[in-house]
């Protein structure tokens, strides 16, 4: 529920400023790539866990769950076999559905940490009024959502073979 901004920012207070650890800005070097991580994988972190943990609850209640156990199956198999790949179904959709979110996040993630990249484009181009360039990172963002949506589409019947086509 923290603003990425606000995460950025302490993030590098602690680790860059405080503790030394990371550069405080720049871009090029697996260092410098940290900490603008783990910002954007930070925002989204609890709320996929929350949805995790709902759709493993939900898979606990199957009957193929139920049968797996009377069977004798060792519970870390029924883990691996029957309720990881069953629950990370509608997470893989979320993902492929929130690209478009991700991408948003990145304007922000940028002017924290002082990359140029897309969201650096972005808002000069909008401070600007530079249509071309602003309709150009639309459609930039479209396409990185529709092929989202579209690996998530086709990494679907990987995990879960019942939705494979015939």
């Amino acid at each position: 529920s923290t603003p990425q901004f606000f995460l950025g920012y302490l993030l590098l207070f602690i680790f860059a400023v405080g503790l030394g650890w990371f550069p405080i800005g720049g871009y090029g070097t697996l260092k410098q790539l940290v900490l603008p991580s783990l910002t954007l994988g930070l925002i989204g972190a609890g709320w996929y866990a929350r949805m995790m943990r709902s759709s493993i609850i939900e898979v606990l209640r199957q009957d193929y769950v139920r049968t797996a156990r009377a069977k004798g199956l060792a519970k870390a198999r029924i883990v691996a076999v029957h309720i990881i790949p069953n629950a990370l179904l509608p997470i893989l959709a979320m993902i492929g559905l929130d690209i478009g979110a991700f991408m948003g996040g990145i304007v922000v993630v940028e002017s924290v940490f002082g990359w140029p990249g897309i969201g650096q484009l972005t808002w000069q181009a909008i401070q600007q009024i530079d249509i071309p360039i602003i309709m150009g990172v639309t459609l930039v963002s479209a396409c990185a959502i529709v092929l989202g949506n579209l690996l998530a589409d086709l990494l679907a019947p990987l995990i879960d073979p019942r939705i494979r086509l015939k």
